[in-house]
């Protein structure tokens, strides 16, 4: 039969045991180190691919932005040939104005006729509006009269001009144009 295997000796497993430790550290130093190699060798190549592609994002970006901006710009040549105010036939000496009070506030419409008349626009009456709660001034015109209504508007800086609208052009008393005031 076989005989008993005699036990190892404390010096050896002592020295198994060190010769594990010192291994293990030495991979990991060896670990470490071929990472950092990794990470300074593919570090400056991948720096560039994401410099070289944020400048052509960018770049694709600003072609889009300006390919946008020429759309805008055609739309909005589009829209101002199709949208052409006809020049004013009248001279603002000739050009009567109706204006009515629509903001509730007492001489609004006589501070504005006087505003009209240094401006060499012919009043022919002033007046309440049937409301007192237009939030926004205004311009009126009669058929015919666009550009003349145009000219007013710009003259008075108003941004709402539209053709008569709730007004009889017997209301304008002669006049071609209705500036009803609002609260701005």
């Amino acid at each position: 039969m076989d005989a008993p295997l005699p036990a190892p000796s404390e010096s050896l497993v002592r020295s198994w045991k060190t010769a594990t430790i010192v291994a293990s550290f030495v991979a990991a130093v060896e670990l470490v180190l071929l990472l950092v190699a990794a990470f300074l060798l593919l570090a400056r190549p991948l720096s560039h691919a994401i410099q070289h592609h944020a400048a052509a994002s960018a770049a694709a970006s600003t072609k889009a932005d300006a390919h946008a901006k020429a759309r805008e710009a055609v739309l909005a040549r589009k829209v101002a040939r199709a949208r052409r105010v006809p020049a004013a036939r009248l001279p603002r000496s000739k050009t009567g104005v109706l204006v009515l009070n629509g903001n509730g506030r007492t001489g609004a419409a006589s501070s504005e006729a006087a505003r009209l008349r240094s401006l060499h626009y012919l009043v022919k009456a002033t007046g309440n509006a049937r409301r007192q709660d237009y939030a926004s001034t205004v311009v009126m015109y009669r058929r015919g009269y666009e550009g003349e209504g145009a000219r007013l508007a710009r003259d008075l800086h108003v941004k709402i001009v539209g053709p008569l609208d709730g007004l009889g052009v017997s209301a304008l008393h002669g006049g071609q144009l209705a500036v009803v005031l609002g609260a701005r």
